[in-house]
């Protein structure tokens, strides 16, 4: 972008992240301030909210504060969006939101590749990631694609799993399962999800037995109660512990994990038409070449005849698998803790790290009663974060005690979406981003997600707060370098695999080469439309600083402007070769030197004084086009001077740089 801008980047980034660690997640202090409250804990400086169900705010939106909205609500805000947002308001933006139709993963999947690499083609994961980031980036259900990407980190499956590598339509069709979820009922998506071979495969439920006195694996009976719903110690509905003694009390035992652990024997491939239940269909010996995603189908030779008591519940012996399933996920499904659990996971993924008690209390009471005895409603689940007092009062943004550090996925849809980026292929050509970002959509490293809901930052204000940072353990000296490595490159360039010479996924930000030449104005309109001005007067100073080192060349005339007589007739000069000959209307249009010339005639609105478009009239010697008129009536625009591609390059470049520093910024970084 110039010289200056390596310094320049790495003092921003470093006093960004500074600024992040200390006032973004809850220290003090940072040109921008920023806030959050303890998981399961109080905090006398989190913002009060009034008790009692939540509402959409009545008044409209202002610009910053639909930036806001769509930050926590969508993969970023878009103009569109915000325009959108402002004309309709909050509650008929949700409304419309809900009842847009979703896109399916599998469908985009199959089309790319058909559903298992058919006529040889090489399995990738490649087909699922751009599914994603086309849905993520062009999807008009922008709602539904951030409550998905949220679900997918909490009820985890993982591509980095050995036998999910190289599996994108049992990959899609698991994330097609949590779009379709994602806005019903929690104990539908229980189902589907227990039922779903990726996740068998996953937590290795797929072909576990209880027959002949074997141990039944016991991975997904843990991790459906400590990750996906209930969690390991006792909640009150506002999400901090039951104490006993002062100690918080365990929400199931190993004997619990045992029980539980045989209802889920007997589960295995399942198969199109009427059930095949034959050894070799359990085993994978026959497989169906849609068995990557058919629900699994119950084998009852395989399943643990034994009573199975878990939770206080017990099944007796000899209940059937599939009766023996409704009854397990029934009983998770109505214990206590899945309000307040699933409460606080939400809020973490979409608006703030710490949520205070009582937010956390209002969002499960939801969950526990939609208003109209349903319980576990997703929809109402999802506007009850969004709506809630605290979300919504915008005073907390200058609070220290509130906000979530952006993660590197959702950084890089929010500068796509707020710059309008596009696929040159029109596929969007993103692949793992694993050594970039740390982070690629649907391959956490662990079932735990990318990083933990309750991690604490070591040696920290934020740890010395007693307070959370998720997005943290993923957040570290190599991630950052290579955060900016790769921002410097997608802001100049684009992102992705190359498509006509470039990565395909890029921008050319002519919204905002029009304000290059005032570097104030183009800053803050960045401000805006990035992170909805979050980022403090000293940085944008700073930035506009580095903007103005970018010189803009002055016009120069060259041969523009001179006027020659060629075959009779007058033609004037209007771009040297390699540059664009420019005018309005209708004109012949001569390229060549020394009185030597290639014609074009009737050229409408411009053309390119290029060999490829004349042939080279003159070999060796620099050329220029003249136009001459055609039609005594049409009367020629202004003529570029000759230098408007330095000029134009200098004021992309500033807008480059502009952006690039902005997307280091902790008013970026931290959203609120």
């Amino acid at each position: 972008m110039n010289e200056m801008t390596p310094r320049m980047y790495r003092s921003l980034l470093a006093a960004a992240v500074s600024a992040a660690l200390l006032a973004g997640c809850g220290g003090g202090g940072g040109d921008t301030p920023s806030t959050g409250s303890p998981v399961g804990t109080s905090s006398p400086t989190t913002p009060s909210a009034p008790s009692g169900p939540t509402s959409a705010p009545i008044t409209p939106p202002s610009d910053t504060e639909a930036i806001r909205f769509l930050t926590q609500a969508t993969m970023g805000a878009s103009s569109a969006d915000i325009a959108k947002l402002k004309q309709q308001g909050f509650d008929a933006w949700l409304e419309e939101q809900f009842a847009l139709p979703r896109t399916s993963h599998l469908d985009f999947v199959i089309s790319e590749i058909g559903l298992d690499g058919a006529g040889g083609t090489q399995i990738t994961m490649d087909p699922m990631y751009r599914s994603w980031w086309k849905q993520s980036l062009t999807g008009n259900d922008q709602l539904r694609q951030r409550v998905t990407f949220a679900l997918s980190q909490i009820v985890v499956t993982s591509a980095a799993d050995a036998q999910l590598l190289n599996k994108p339509a049992a990959m899609a069709s698991y994330l097609d399962v949590l779009s379709k979820h994602a806005f019903g009922n929690y104990r539908d998506l229980l189902d589907e999800v227990s039922l779903h071979p990726t996740m068998g495969r996953y937590l290795t439920a797929l072909g576990n037995r209880a027959d002949g006195g074997r141990v039944p694996d016991e991975n997904y009976a843990r991790e459906i109660m400590q990750l996906f719903s209930i969690g390991i110690v006792q909640l009150n509905n506002d999400g901090t512990p039951k104490l006993v003694n002062g100690q918080p009390v365990d929400t199931y035992t190993m004997d619990d994990i045992r029980g539980l652990a045989k209802v889920f024997t007997g589960w295995s491939w399942g198969n199109e038409g009427t059930p095949d239940l034959q050894d070799n269909r359990f085993f994978g010996n026959e497989v169906d070449r849609k068995r990557e995603i058919l629900p699994m189908q119950h084998y009852p030779k395989f399943h643990s005849p034994e009573s199975k008591t878990f939770l206080g519940t017990t099944i007796v012996a000899g209940t059937p698998g599939p009766q023996a399933l409704k009854t397990a996920l029934d009983t998770i499904f109505n214990h206590p803790n899945v309000g307040p659990f699933l409460a606080q996971r939400l809020i973490q993924r979409l608006v703030t790290s710490n949520p205070s008690p009582a937010y956390v209390d209002r969002v499960a009471a939801v969950f526990n009663n939609n208003g109209k005895g349903v319980r576990g409603d997703l929809k109402a689940t999802v506007r009850a974060v969004l709506f809630d007092p605290e979300a919504r009062d915008t005073n907390v943004v200058a609070s220290t005690q509130f906000g979530k550090l952006r993660e590197p996925l959702l950084r890089v849809t929010a500068w796509a979406r707020a710059f309008s980026a596009e696929s040159a292929s029109g596929i969007y050509r993103i692949g793992l981003l694993d050594d970039q970002l740390f982070q690629t959509p649907m391959r956490a490293p662990t079932v735990f997600n990318y990083y933990r809901p309750g991690f604490v930052p070591p040696n920290t204000d934020i740890a010395a707060k007693g307070m959370v940072a998720p997005e943290f353990q993923i957040t570290h000296e190599v991630s950052v370098a290579n955060y900016t490595n790769f921002m410097q490159t997608a802001v100049g360039n684009g992102v992705g695999f190359n498509t006509m010479g470039r990565p395909d996924v890029r921008t050319d930000y002519k919204d905002l080469v029009a304000l290059a030449e005032d570097p104030d104005k183009l800053v803050a309109q960045i401000n805006l439309a990035l992170t909805g001005n979050q980022i403090g007067q000293t940085n944008l100073a700073a930035i506009s600083t580095a903007v103005k080192t970018v010189k803009i060349p002055a016009p120069v005339s060259g041969t523009t402007g001179q006027t020659i007589t060629y075959n009779g007739k007058q033609y004037t000069s209007c771009a040297n070769e390699g540059a664009r000959c420019t005018f309005t209307g209708t004109y012949d249009v001569i390229y060549g030197a020394n009185g030597t010339f290639a014609l074009k005639a009737g050229q409408v609105n411009g053309v390119d004084c290029t060999n490829d478009v004349f042939g080279d009239p003159v070999v060796g010697v620099a050329k220029a086009c003249f136009y001459g008129p055609v039609v005594t009536s049409t009367t020629p625009s202004t003529v570029p001077p000759a230098n408007q591609k330095e000029i134009d390059d200098a004021r992309l470049n500033r807008v480059r740089l502009a952006v690039f520093m902005s997307t280091l910024d902790a008013g970026f970084l931290v959203t609120k």
